[in-house]
């Protein structure tokens, strides 16, 4: 078990209260009063989550957007943010992109922290949503014969950031410096699915870590997995991370509201979580710590 893992697994003693999901999903799921409120918190870091030189005001909107992704896989209406920022020097970059990012959204900036600090800057966000639906969907609700969805193509991150590095042309690396959280998509599959997550650390960890949840084994179609990057790129692309689009499991008789790409079945429990056309997959699933 990684050191990540551990602690988080320690960490599992302290959240007993049921709106911490056991810490097994990516959102707190609060009752208040006559609302639900959803929380979540991202943290990023130079030369892990975003490139050292890379343009402030993207990195705000990544920052942003990686938060609200997360709301959207519940359903949730965003309501606002709360801001930790490490000092770098280049603050009017970053606050022009948080303004841009905040009105994409309809999020509202609520409070937070600064600091200064030498090392590699390290920002932090808080998300605050007002769930749509309840219940709220979680990982945790595949059942045996459900169908697998995901929203969009994935592998656009992954070939962006190779286009970034390569000081390529800024439309070609968009995918990976703005990327876009489905708040309208998950606010409409809410009520239609039985679980539901974002894609952020790569499609076949994120399919495993519903099937974990939901004690299922979910087979994905390789062929029917849609991609913004070669096809001979195919296999990196389903372990890379950063797409944010939405993954999901519903019954097969239902009609979802939305047009959606049909990549799996949901099957028994079996030894692995995630098979990769009934075979399972070799190395690493996606991004870990």
């Amino acid at each position: 078990m990684g050191r990540e893992l551990a602690f988080i697994e320690a960490l599992r003693a302290l959240a007993s209260d049921p709106a911490a999901r056991g810490l097994t999903d990516d959102c707190a799921v609060l009752p208040f009063g006559s609302e639900t409120l959803v929380l979540t918190h991202d943290t990023m870091v130079a030369g892990v989550h975003f490139l050292p030189d890379q343009d402030p005001a993207d990195v705000a909107w990544k920052l942003v957007a990686t938060n609200m992704s997360d709301l959207a896989a519940k359903g949730a209406v965003p309501m606002g943010v709360l801001l930790s920022y490490q000092l770098a020097g280049t603050e009017e970059r970053f606050l022009a992109g948080l303004a841009e990012a905040l009105d994409e959204y309809g999020a509202r900036l609520l409070g937070g922290d600064t600091v200064s600090s030498s090392g590699p800057q390290v920002l932090g966000l808080t998300a605050i949503g007002r769930a749509s639906y309840l219940p709220v969907p979680g990982r945790d609700g595949a059942q045996v014969g459900d169908l697998v969805y995901i929203t969009g193509p994935i592998g656009g991150a992954m070939v962006g950031l190779e286009a970034l590095r390569e000081k390529g042309p800024a439309k070609s690396s968009l995918a990976y410096r703005r990327p876009l959280a489905r708040i309208a998509e998950g606010q409409a599959l809410a009520p239609f699915v039985t679980a539901m997550m974002d894609v952020s650390d790569g499609l076949l960890l994120d399919a495993s870590r519903i099937a974990k949840a939901s004690k299922v084994t979910i087979n994905l179609e390789s062929a029917a997995i849609p991609l913004a990057c070669p096809p001979e790129r195919r296999d990196e692309a389903l372990r890379w991370g950063d797409d944010y689009q939405l993954l999901l499991t519903a019954p097969p008789e239902l009609a979802l509201p939305l047009p959606m790409h049909r990549i799996g079945v949901v099957g028994k429990r079996q030894e692995a979580p995630v098979l990769i056309n009934g075979a399972v997959p070799l190395g690493s699933l996606g991004y870990q710590h």
